[in-house]
């Protein structure tokens, strides 16, 4: 479909989705009559939004209904506005056109349209009523454009503007649900929520309450809420989040500084007396769990219920300024200062709430919230570091954590897939190439169906190809393989070692090298071969010229 109508700089041929991929002409003509009717229909939508801003027809749309023209509104306010009788009246029409109007024959290019009369299932040619072929414009019966250059041209134009009108049309829409107009000055969506505040009219009479002048709103990112949290407007939500966000805030500066205060100094004598547990027996971070006795988490947990029960940190959103608990330590007579330091504040609190959970993700995979990596020895991480398959530039490369456990087990099994995996890829990998460089075997493949080991194509399509014993034939070989060589081998001894040597040496780091190189190409066999079944999927080879 290269050639076909549409195809046009700068995307070319553009099937992202792969509609295209099975070459059904039939497929293709229906999809391409739907995008043109969807292009023509969109095209007008855009007209029907534009034309009522600067003229509108005089007198009424509903006599019965008292409903003006004039009082109808533009885009998706007006669907409310129509009667029941007139959305009766579109969907006649649109069936009219749909069946009788704008009929599209099969045997007609895409988008040339006609009109019919069917009774019934039967089509009726009556002269006048039926047979029409719409021309250039949509004029019944007129003539096509002669030069042939000039209407691929026009054709291309339309399917051109049908697929900008679409993308605007939903861009209308989009725009008219979130802020009461399809276009026009940003300044006038004065009744968008994305406001946040009230008032009619061209503008508010007052700004009661908005979000963007808050505390916290600072560079670089000004007022940021991907999520939307405070798009309602209301200002009881948006003062409880913030009591909770400054609530969590300073908890997680303490939190950092308890992190890293033990590090310098730890308090003498004991922690726990009954328990004979010293200040300086308790670790540092994660570890430090458990090693706190029981009546010490009762009285952690008493301790905090104190804190959220006796002093008003439940109720300060409520009945005053978010965070303000009633006794001062960040303030000043100066109010541009004082400002300053609370959104410091503010600003320290997110900082100690990514600190604080970086810090717990390090001292959970490392045993310590910082320092020199190479100090880490007793990190889980350390075990496979120097495992076969660790090289440059990467070096141990675990983004999934799938031996952040240290399972030296789990690891072995891992290890004899990534092998087996990587030995069939190096395989199918050659065995996607030879046939496309050496030919195929002389002779059949398929004696009792007649089928040349030539006929085969090369690829996914070659699966269409082989015949049922052919495939059971394969499902026992590969069986044969699995049960012959055992699955015992990460078990019992090296991964991937099945008794038979192909890469071996009597020098040791000749034969590391080897294998090491054996895991790099069983990597590169893989990523290769699954390229080349998207490839071959989408284009029909594995390579080539697109």
């Amino acid at each position: 479909f290269e050639g076909e109508l549409g195809v046009q700089p700068p995307t070319g041929f553009w099937d992202p989705a792969g509609y295209c991929t099975e070459g059904d002409k039939y497929d293709f003509f229906r999809r391409r009559v739907v995008e043109i009717k969807h292009g023509r229909v969109s095209m007008l939508a855009c007209l029907g939004y534009i034309v009522p801003e600067y003229f509108r027809f005089p007198g009424f749309l509903s006599p019965s209904s008292a409903i003006k023209f004039s009082e109808l509104p533009t885009g998706l306010a007006a669907i409310t506005k129509v009667p029941a009788l007139g959305w009766f009246q579109t969907v006649i029409f649109i069936g009219n056109m749909e069946l009788f109007a704008c009929y599209q024959d099969p045997k007609k290019e895409p988008g040339q349209n006609s009109t019919r009369l069917v009774i019934g299932y039967t089509q009726v040619k009556i002269g006048g009523i039926s047979g029409w072929e719409y021309g250039p414009f949509g004029v019944p019966n007129a003539p096509s454009i002669a030069d042939s250059e000039l209407r691929k041209k026009k054709l291309n134009a339309e399917i051109a503007n049908g697929r900008l009108a679409m993308v605007a049309i939903i861009g209308m829409f989009f725009q008219d649900g979130l802020t009461g107009s399809a276009w026009g000055d940003w300044a006038l969506y004065t009744d968008s929520p994305l406001r946040f505040f009230g008032g009619g009219g061209s503008s508010p009479a007052y700004k009661p309450f908005d979000p963007a002048t808050e505390l916290g709103v600072q560079e670089p990112v000004g007022f940021w809420d991907p999520l939307g949290f405070a798009s309602d407007n209301d200002e009881a939500a948006f003062k409880r989040r913030r009591s909770v966000e400054l609530k969590h805030g300073r908890v997680c500066m303490a939190a950092t500084i308890g992190y890293i205060v033990p590090y310098y100094y730890k308090f003498p004598g004991f922690l726990s007396p009954s328990e004979g547990v010293k200040f300086e027996d308790v670790p540092n971070g994660l570890a430090a769990l458990g090693k706190v006795p029981a009546l010490g988490w009762v009285q952690i947990i008493f301790f905090a219920g104190i804190v959220e029960g006796a002093f008003g940190v439940t109720d300060d959103y409520k009945n005053g300024t978010p965070g303000d608990y009633g006794w001062k330590v960040i303030t000043s007579d100066d109010p541009a200062e004082k400002e300053k330091k609370l959104a410091a504040e503010l600003a320290n609190g997110r900082l100690a709430m990514v600190a604080i959970i970086g810090m717990f993700f390090q001292d959970g995979l490392t045993g310590s919230a910082w320092g020199d990596w190479s100090l880490y020895t007793a990190s889980p991480l350390r075990a496979f570091e120097n495992e076969l398959g660790v090289q440059e530039p990467v070096g141990f490369w675990d983004p999934l954590g799938f031996a952040a456990s240290g399972d030296t087990t789990a690891f072995k099994r891992r290890r004899t897939v990534e092998l087996k995996h990587g030995r069939i890829s190096m395989l199918a990998t050659i065995g996607y190439i030879t046939p496309e460089l050496t030919g195929r075997f002389p002779g059949y493949i398929s004696n009792s169906m007649s089928l040349k080991f030539a006929d085969v194509p090369t690829g996914l399509a070659a699966i269409a190809k082989v015949p049922a014993l052919g495939w059971a034939q394969v499902v026992a070989y590969c069986g044969f393989c699995e049960l012959s060589a055992g699955s015992s081998d990460w078990k019992v001894g090296t991964p991937g070692d099945y008794g038979w040597k192909v890469l071996t040496s009597d020098d040791p780091a000749e034969k590391e090298n080897k294998l090491a190189a054996e895991i790099a190409n069983g990597r590169l066999a893989m990523v290769a071969i699954i390229g080349m079944f998207f490839q071959d999927g989408l284009t029909g080879s594995a390579w080539g010229d697109w």
